[in-house]
């Protein structure tokens, strides 16, 4: 009797994992169709205290959402890159909903450690000449299993010529 039961048992538990796979499969597609990203940009930044030799900056990032259905989400994650390495990162736990083609603005308190400060000191030396230093922001709106939101900006800052005083 109790091979049976095992037996029963393995088999509800292939079929569980079955349907799992067959509801988070039916999920990303769902997302896949219709949906156009969110359009994030950097709204503002403002310089707040930070510990040590570290730097921290207020991010305001505006979120635009060009779906017909709202984005709700509870966090926030950033990642900066500038030149090619990591130079600040940041999270918040603060929550909202980017409504149906509507937009908001997020705060994100961003760190720089001071190890890439230094090793991004020596880096705009040789972007200097250029004028031009490329970035990528990526980040996440957190909702959930199904449905958090990534997002990526990149583009070039640029710097004005001579006379320039880095922060």
């Amino acid at each position: 009797m109790s091979f049976f039961r095992a037996l029963l048992s393995r088999r509800h538990a292939h079929l569980a994992a079955i349907l799992a796979a067959v509801t988070l499969t039916l999920n990303g597609c769902a997302g896949l169709f219709g949906g156009d990203p969110l359009r994030v940009s950097v709204a503002g930044i403002e310089p707040v205290n930070g510990q040590g030799l570290e730097m921290r900056f207020n991010v305001k990032l505006r979120v635009q959402n060009p779906n017909e259905s709202a984005v709700n989400f509870d966090g926030v994650s950033l990642d900066l890159e500038l030149n090619g390495k990591p130079f600040a990162s940041g999270v918040s736990d603060q929550s909202g909903t980017v409504p149906r083609f509507g937009e908001t603005v997020v705060n994100v308190p961003l760190t720089v450690p001071a190890f890439a400060a230094v090793r991004q000191a020596f880096a705009f030396a040789d972007a200097a000449q250029s004028g031009q230093i490329p970035y990528i922001l990526r980040g996440k709106l957190a909702g959930g299993l199904t449905s958090t939101t990534r997002f990526v900006d990149q583009g070039t800052l640029s710097l004005p010529a001579l006379g320039m005083a880095l922060p």
